[in-house]
């Protein structure tokens, strides 16, 4: 990974940081992205605790919200011509329900939305990458460490017999809860890879998601607390564990190829039910770019 960037959200804690370690071990360049400055700069010392050598920085971005999502998108461009892979790891349980100032509800905002304006933003970055990537490959002596497709990885979850009610995406019907708001978010997350990963077909750019199981002592449960966290507490892998499949999918030579895949343990999962319908993926598209005006 050597000369190569990575941009990691959720890379504060928990998991998200336990990848931007295993890419910065591996000699990635790192952009580490926390909702606020002293976020990033805190993960950055932890890491370079474990890394001493890691190249990082930072990047301030509020996921909730699509000006500072356009705005981080902006800086990262202007800093950097490419960018060799992107992990969206970022992501929010509430247990009441919070619209945001782009009047969406918080947790579609942060858990679909912002995957699919961040990744957009910066897909200009990664096919550029990838098409670099291919010239240094077929230059004689120079395989480099350019020379391999750049990859989208996102962090999603099984989804069960979950479905989308793309008539009420928002979870405005009905009471709500973190149990009917964020699984759909899972499914979500599913089937926006499978979308990318068509849509990308031939750029040199993958794009694959992972089910990293539970993971204990994540921040991410602050808010809904109660016999779910305890469970993940007791019974969830730490971060650095659940983080191996993510950075496999980042960076090793046999997913360099593969795309639009749900993983886990570095094995490929079965989508059954809305997760393998291509309308499904599609229609969800279409509500992403309305919402974003894309």
């Amino acid at each position: 990974m050597d000369g190569r960037l990575a941009l990691v959200t959720g890379a504060t804690g928990g998991l998200g940081k336990a990848v931007a370690t295993g890419l910065a071990r591996q000699g990635a360049a790192v952009v580490v992205v926390g909702r606020s400055a002293a976020r990033a700069d805190s993960a950055m010392a932890d890491i370079r605790a474990l890394v001493p050598d890691a190249r990082l920085e930072p990047l301030e971005c509020d996921l909730s919200s699509q000006s500072s999502i356009r705005q981080a998108a902006s800086e990262v461009l202007a800093r950097h011509e490419r960018l060799d892979v992107l992990v969206n790891a970022a992501g929010v349980f509430r247990k009441e329900r919070h619209v945001t100032p782009d009047g969406l509800e918080l947790t579609f905002a942060t858990n679909v939305v912002a995957y699919f304006l961040l990744t957009n933003l910066l897909l200009d970055a990664l096919k550029r990458a990838a098409r670099e990537g291919k010239a240094n490959a077929g230059t004689a002596g120079t395989p480099g460490p350019a020379a391999s497709p750049a990859r989208i990885v996102n962090v999603a979850s099984r989804y069960g017999n979950t479905t989308l009610n793309f008539d009420d995406l928002q979870t405005a019907k009905g009471n709500y809860s973190y149990l009917r708001s964020t699984p759909p978010t899972m499914l979500a997350r599913v089937l926006l890879t499978q979308e990318f990963g068509e849509r990308l077909r031939g750029t040199g750019v993958v794009a694959n998601a992972v089910h990293p199981g539970l993971v204990k002592n994540t921040a991410l449960l602050q808010d809904v607390g109660g016999p779910f966290r305890w469970v993940t507490n007791i019974f969830g892998a730490p971060a650095e564990k659940a983080a191996d499949t993510a950075v496999w999918l980042a960076t090793a030579p046999e997913t360099a190829k593969v795309s639009g895949k749900l993983w886990a343990k570095r094995k490929e999962l079965p989508t059954p039910g809305m997760g393998s319908d291509p309308e499904a993926r599609r229609r969800l598209w279409q509500a992403c770019s309305r919402l974003t005006g894309l």
